[in-house]
């Protein structure tokens, strides 16, 4: 089991971060008010079809990222091997055990949620919606994660510290995305959906393949989903 988290490509490198390829300002700042953007569209059209705010939520932020990529989809994205599958399931067991501690602990020192959120749907457009939501929610963690390292690698030059600090900025910027006033507390979001985050970051650190963080995520969302059609 250890030789998944020792796995690594080092044939692949982050792009971007280095112009490898170059993105123009105007393509950041345009990737970058797509990422709210994209958030806002499925919050309102979802209201109406959830398969489309979804499916609009994605391609909002993939197809201007493919444009400005050249179209050239392997900078994201290649056919995940059998390791990388086997890395992607092993995180998600990693995230649901790490869940489970956290919500406990936070239940016990009173910073759990402090109500129930609105719950998703349990129709058959809520399971197709996923396999695009959850794209989505990974395409919003990958370009603030490519703008960040590209900005701290211009001025150090060093892709470790670029590395490390934007998935540190990662890691709360998507934690506070998920803050709820009257639903959760700060540190709830922070260490649930925030920290926990590491782990599809981390799936995608070691691959360079967001395939890897997305087949993760989108595992852990099935299986709540599925959770809640046992107890309804």
């Amino acid at each position: 089991m250890s030789e998944f988290f020792r796995f690594e490509d080092k044939t692949r490198d982050f792009p971007y971060y280095k112009h490898n390829p170059r993105l123009s300002k105007t393509a950041w700042i345009v990737l970058l008010v797509l990422v709210p953007v994209s958030l806002l569209a499925y919050s309102l059209i979802s209201l109406k079809s959830e398969f489309i705010g979804s499916l609009a939520f994605c391609l909002m932020m993939l197809i201007p990222l493919l444009y400005f990529s050249n179209w050239d989809y392997s900078l994201m994205f290649r056919k995940p091997t059998r390791k990388e599958i086997g890395l992607a399931v092993l995180l998600f067991i990693g995230y649901m055990i790490y869940a489970i501690a956290i919500g406990e602990f936070l239940d016990l020192i009173g910073q759990g949620t402090v109500a129930t959120p609105e719950s998703m749907g349990t129709s058959l457009e809520t399971i197709i919606s996923l396999v695009f939501s959850m794209m989505g929610e990974e395409l919003m963690k990958f370009i603030p994660l490519m703008f960040f390292m590209r900005l701290i690698y211009k001025f150090t030059e060093n892709r470790k510290a670029s590395v490390v600090i934007s998935t540190i900025i990662i890691l709360i910027y998507f934690g506070l995305l998920h803050f709820e006033p009257g639903v959760n507390t700060i540190i709830f979001v922070l260490l649930t959906q925030g920290l926990g985050s590491i782990f599809e970051l981390y799936g995608y650190i070691k691959t360079k393949n967001v395939f890897v963080p997305y087949i993760s995520h989108l595992l852990t969302d099935a299986l709540i989903f599925a959770t809640m059609l046992i107890w309804m």
